[in-house]
């Protein structure tokens, strides 16, 4: 299962959760069955790019996106694509945050968990 945390830097599983999904400098993502991390630029519209965030994702081959925040159309697009969003509640580590998502303590989101203020991606 590959699972993807929106990252302030490149610092695989040292660096820390973006607190704004769309906009974050880095996607960090993790194969929890081979261990395999690998962190990808973000390179979405919201940085000059032409794909949006859920669309890199699953090109990815991501399973499941762990985040801070997110908007209802960044959910719905990610639904869209079979790509399971779950929220954590607490910022941290991203080794820490796939430890919590591991034990089953992050809340799956569903669309009634997107961020009022962010309607788009």
């Amino acid at each position: 299962m590959k699972v993807c945390i929106p990252t302030a830097n490149d610092g695989g599983l040292e660096d820390i959760i973006s607190e704004h999904f769309g906009r974050a400098s880095t996607f960090t993502i993790v194969d929890l069955d081979s261990g395999e991390t690998k962190v990808i630029r973000n390179e979405s519209v919201h940085m000059g790019g032409r794909l949006y965030p859920p669309e890199i994702m699953a090109k990815e081959k991501v399973d499941a996106m762990i985040c801070k925040g997110i908007g209802v159309k960044a959910l719905m697009r990610f639904s869209e694509l079979g790509i399971d969003v779950y929220i954590s509640e607490e910022g941290g580590k991203v080794k820490d945050i796939l430890e919590s998502f591991r034990r089953g303590n992050l809340k799956k989101a569903g669309l009634g968990d997107g961020c009022p203020g962010h309607r788009g991606y």
